[in-house]
Formats: C-alpha cells, structure tokens, sequence
C-alpha cells in the first residue's frame, strides 16, 4: 500500500473541509501534505484524522497545515434539534462550556435557551 493511499482518508476530509492552497506530494515514502485550513477546529481535525490512521506520532508523513482565521476555534451553523450545551459538548466535549459560547454571541442571542436554526455561532478558543 502506498504511503497516499494510508492516508486517503486525510486527503478526502481535506476536500470536504474545503482546505485551501492545498498540495500532496510523495517523497521517499513520506508522504508532504500542505494546506490552509479554515480554523483551529477543522486543522485539528485534519490531525485527529492523521493520528487514526498513522498512530501517535507518525513517520511517514509530514503536514504543514496552516489557519486562516485563528481569531475563533470555528464557526458553527446551528442545525435543527441543537442546544447551546450540545455544540459546546462537540466542539470542547463538555456541555457546561455553553456559557463561553453564549458570551461570544451576545451581538446575536438575546438568551442561552433560545438558538436557531442557520444562525451562525461563533465557537470561542479556550
């Protein structure tokens, strides 16, 4: 299996992710990956995804992944059935971070229970 291939599934998520600037090369078994990533959230998830299929720390290959917008960890676009708590839950993976959330979007919500659907949130670093 080539080195590309192991890793196809990071490449796909690139595409997915709308990565920018992007470029893949292969060298002497390592494969280069290189990309702009929108913010710290989808660069982290473009690593978590390098770490499931490479291990830990992996040798065969080398990303340069770099952010666009590092003034938020992401922005979200709240989805029917959602709450303040179940974003925070999935971004920070605890529910009680809601209030940072709430505080970053006080321009946009009047109260922490109330969220619609295509608003866009801003999901604050940490």
């Amino acid at each position: 299996m080539s080195v590309k291939a192991k890793y196809q599934g990071v490449l796909n998520l690139g595409e997915q992710l709308g990565i920018k600037n992007g470029d893949v090369s292969e060298e002497g078994g390592i494969l280069k990956i290189k990309g702009e990533a929108n913010t710290p959230y989808e660069k982290n998830l473009l690593w978590d995804k390098i770490k499931e299929l490479g291990g830990e720390s992996p040798s065969d290959v080398k990303a340069n992944i770099t952010v666009s917008d590092d003034s938020v960890y992401h922005r979200h676009t709240v989805k029917g059935g959602e709450s303040l708590s179940k974003i925070a839950k999935h971004y920070y993976g605890d529910a009680m971070k809601y209030k940072e959330i709430f505080a970053a979007n006080t321009g946009i919500l009047k109260n922490p229970d109330v969220i619609h659907p295509d608003q866009e949130l801003v999901i604050p670093n940490l």
